[in-house]
């Protein structure tokens, strides 16, 4: 595949891999029989095998968003509204208000706003499905998600996964933030995995401005093509990311891209396997 091709490939926003042309196999990542497995057993839908997805060549760098990627938000301080009106949301209704919200987000990132919407939309939808018009409750569940210190929930293994990744890249990070995610994944105790962390909230642009990205490139002293940014959210995190000629792939727990022909992953152990592939 040629650069040009990969080029255009990250311009649809959703386009079904059924619509995929055929292609070589030749600078490709796959999702294998085994990824499917591990989906199924966490009771989610299992995506088609061997479904292949575009990446260009071996990173020397590997950056990494924060919030739904290396840390989830605390529902037990986040919700502690709604537990007050004996309401815990599933795990399974927020992935699907989650996977919702991605793609009315996305399509209306298309105008060039920054990511301030996302959650307003999240918690709106959220809401619906539970029945509940209350604009103050929305607004103050909007106000704890945006603060960085409520989100500490961290899946097992993440540490042990940035420690296994950082013996063979260079690792950092790029988070729209408050001015205060070093001092949260100090707490977490994964900040010194990383060789910078690159705050929107201190270096004054947010993603997907192309500023922050480049920001964090200098800091490494990383050149784009050779660099990985990992992020949850394709219109904020993918595009940004490749606005400045980085890779980029989605970290999609939530499944809201298992449908296009982005390149994805659910775990960082599924990150570790692309990477070992090339």
């Amino acid at each position: 595949m040629s650069q040009r091709d990969r080029e255009v490939r990250i311009l649809p926003f959703f386009r079904a891999r059924s619509q995929q042309p055929n292609e070589s196999l030749n600078n490709v990542w796959m999702l294998t029989t085994e990824d499917t497995e591990e989906r199924h057993d966490r009771g989610g839908e299992t995506p088609p095998c061997h479904t292949i997805v575009p990446m260009p060549c071996k990173p020397e760098t590997v950056f990494f968003d924060v919030g739904n990627t290396l840390l989830f938000p605390n529902r037990r301080i986040i919700h502690a509204p709604l537990q007050e009106r004996k309401l815990v949301p599933s795990q399974q209704l927020l992935h699907s208000v989650e996977r919702r919200t991605k793609k009315e987000f996305d399509a209306l990132q298309q105008n060039g706003e920054a990511d301030h919407s996302f959650w307003y939309l999240f918690y709106t939808h959220l809401l619906e499905e539970l029945g509940i018009a209350d604009d103050a409750l929305r607004d103050a569940l909007v106000g704890a998600t945006r603060n960085s210190a409520n989100w500490g929930e961290m899946r097992p293994g993440t540490r042990e996964a940035l420690e296994r990744i950082g013996e063979r890249y260079r690792i950092g990070v790029i988070s729209n933030a408050d001015g205060k995610i070093a001092a949260v994944l100090e707490q977490n105790q994964i900040a010194d995995c990383f060789l910078s962390i690159t705050d929107s909230g201190l270096v004054g642009h947010e993603k997907p401005d192309p500023a922050i990205f480049q920001s964090a490139l200098r800091a490494m002293q990383a050149v784009p093509g050779e660099s990985l940014y990992v992020g949850d959210v394709y219109s904020v995190d993918y595009l940004g990311a490749t606005s400045v000629g980085m890779q980029a792939m989605l970290f999609d727990v939530s499944g809201a891209y298992q449908e296009t022909d982005l390149p994805r992953v659910e775990s960082l152990e599924q990150l570790e396997r692309r990477l070992d592939t090339r």
